[in-house]
């Protein structure tokens, strides 16, 4: 559960002009890490692709390899092996790492609330080592507990270098019963939001956080696992188009799902929500009948590997990650996979 499961950070010197990038081929990849691996998050540094993982196995933050981004090792390490004095320790869940100017990183991720364990907020802790060991800030970047709690984070940077955390209300949390919490009326919003951070640090606020997206009855009990980036876009206003991907529907069950939602009205989308796929980009029984219940999805800073999880056996008890390689095509604002 638990990527705006994730808008995902693209640091401007590694931008590639995606609409250059030739056609690609379907292409799923899985289980890339055959033990749990939920949640990942995927950024290359250099030559090597890193993921990151919800904790698992006595780890806070499990962290994964790969020279190609398709063959995977896990290097059975903690990127975070502390959280933020905010939190009590338990249940860290769905990190994120980008990459910021000064080459330093910063890992979001959310765990419970020790003023109140019902519910999630989110952190960050910084490292000048992708692989950290991360030290985690003293306060909470996000911690509406009044609507629920926050959890999700993701990173992401603007053409114009500014930066970004896009995550999810955890709304559902708060819900009134039924499948996650969230399905009998009234059904609780779970919106993604979009916070702007300093770009120096990547964690200090700048203003409030607007909505880019909200569940809908086609999504079921709630929208998670948020991931953004950026295409170039000669049709869109400022010459971008934002490809916000995100999960729906419950992750222990076999509708959840991943898709994604499109702007080409700014990063705000105009103040409105992003506009939704009508289609999903991965549903359980994809990929050959391979897949169950497949979200979560992170996409990294080249704008086509992706990395995702789904369900061994049919059961949300391991979820595995899977890998994959993404077509935008911006002329008719749809992804391929």
């Amino acid at each position: 559960m638990v990527a705006l499961h994730r808008l995902h950070s693209l640091v401007i010197s590694h931008l590639p002009l995606l609409s250059a990038l030739p056609i690609l081929k379907r292409s799923i990849i899985g289980p890339a890490i055959i033990s749990k691996f939920p949640d990942p998050a995927i950024i290359t540094v250099g030559s090597t692709y890193y993921a990151f993982a919800t904790g698992s196995d006595g780890l806070n933050i499990p962290i994964a390899t790969s020279s190609d981004g398709a063959t995977w090792t896990n290097a059975y390490t903690d990127a975070l092996p502390n959280v933020g004095a905010w939190s009590n320790g338990q249940n860290v869940w769905a990190p994120d790492v980008v990459q910021l100017s000064s080459g330093s990183f910063v890992l979001y991720y959310a765990a419970t609330f020790a003023a109140d364990t019902s519910s999630h907020c989110i952190g960050a802790a910084t490292s000048d080592s992708v692989t950290g060991p991360y030290t985690p800030i003293a306060a909470t970047i996000a911690c509406p507990t009044s609507q629920g709690g926050a959890i999700d984070a993701a990173g992401f940077t603007d053409y114009d270098g500014s930066q970004y955390v896009v995550y999810k209300i955890d709304g559902n949390n708060i819900g009134n019963g039924g499948n996650c919490n969230n399905a009998n009326a009234p059904i609780v919003p779970t919106p993604i939001m979009l916070q702007q951070v300093s770009p120096s640090d990547g964690y200090s606020l700048i203003g409030q956080a607007v909505q880019i997206l909200d569940r809908d009855q086609g999504d079921g009990p709630l929208v998670e696992a948020p991931s953004l980036v950026r295409v170039p876009d000669s049709s869109a206003a400022g010459g971008w188009m934002y490809v916000l991907f995100f999960s729906s529907n419950c992750y222990s069950g076999s509708e959840y799902d991943t898709s994604y939602a499109i702007s080409t009205n700014g990063i705000t989308n105009g103040g409105a929500d992003y506009a939704k796929s009508s289609t999903p980009l991965l549903v359980t029984g994809g990929d050959n009948n391979q897949l169950y219940s497949p979200g979560g999805l992170d996409i990294d800073a080249d704008g086509a590997h992706v990395v995702f999880h789904a369900d061994l056996d049919d059961s949300a008890v391991t979820r595995q990650m899977w890998a994959g390689v993404v077509n935008i095509d911006t002329a008719s604002g749809t992804v391929s996979i």
